[in-house]
């Protein structure tokens, strides 16, 4: 993992576009993420955790997108304690890079895929987030309540937002990232679900349209 982990190029785009994204990321969470990464391309040999072969690409596509969400996370949370819940996590994204850059927020990443959970559980080992916890099952059968429900790509707003009602606490928020703002998938939202902001996020070295959808409850505290 070396090869990645001690690459000075990577270090230098991670801490450059963390900075570019106004995070403060000090030495030891540089570190874990670079190793976060070495780990990603290591896996994905055997068990194609992404299309994205590339480290340089994965930085990119991969840690720094998941960074970009961090500000606006935590102007959300107030930089207070949290609770966060990752669905249909994949490799980690964007809830491992949450772990690592907030401390603050306890992280839950769950996805149906045993291998994918696994590794996410060899990840949180390895950095030693005691505060990021894997589960293997489908989203319709996790139990608990989280402060924020996060996804990347992974399903429509009403999709996401029906399979997870029931695990967003009171007063809670959705935090969707999407691409280009989904006009058509905004239209259709059923009325009890409040899509307050959509946010547009810039993540540096990559050319392609960002944005986070927030979204919660009308029959739950705002």
């Amino acid at each position: 993992m070396s090869g990645v982990a001690d690459d000075p190029g990577l270090a230098a785009r991670l801490r450059d576009g963390a900075e570019e994204l106004g995070i403060a990321l000090d030495t030891a969470q540089q570190q874990q993420l670079l190793r976060y990464l070495s780990l990603i391309v290591q896996w994905t040999r055997v068990y194609n955790l992404t299309a994205v072969r590339d480290p340089a690409q994965m930085l990119t596509q991969h840690l720094l997108d998941s960074l970009a969400v961090v500000a606006p996370l935590r102007r959300m949370t107030g930089g207070r304690p949290a609770t966060l819940l990752d669905v249909g996590s994949g490799a980690g994204l964007p809830g491992i890079v949450v772990a690592v850059a907030c401390p603050e927020i306890s992280v839950t990443c769950v996805d149906a895929v045993g291998k994918k959970a696994g590794f996410i559980r060899q990840v949180g080992a390895e950095l030693g987030l005691e505060h990021l916890v894997a589960v293997h099952a489908r989203v319709e059968d996790v139990t608990g309540q989280w402060d924020i429900v996060v996804s990347r790509a992974f399903s429509s707003l009403e999709d996401f937002a029906h399979l997870t009602r029931r695990v967003l606490a009171p007063g809670g928020h959705w935090m969707a990232m999407k691409g280009r703002a989904p006009d058509d998938e905004l239209a259709v939202l059923p009325s009890d679900i409040v899509a307050f902001h959509v946010e547009p996020l810039r993540v540096p070295g990559l050319d392609a349209e960002r944005c986070i959808v927030w979204m919660r409850s009308s029959l739950t505290a705002a």
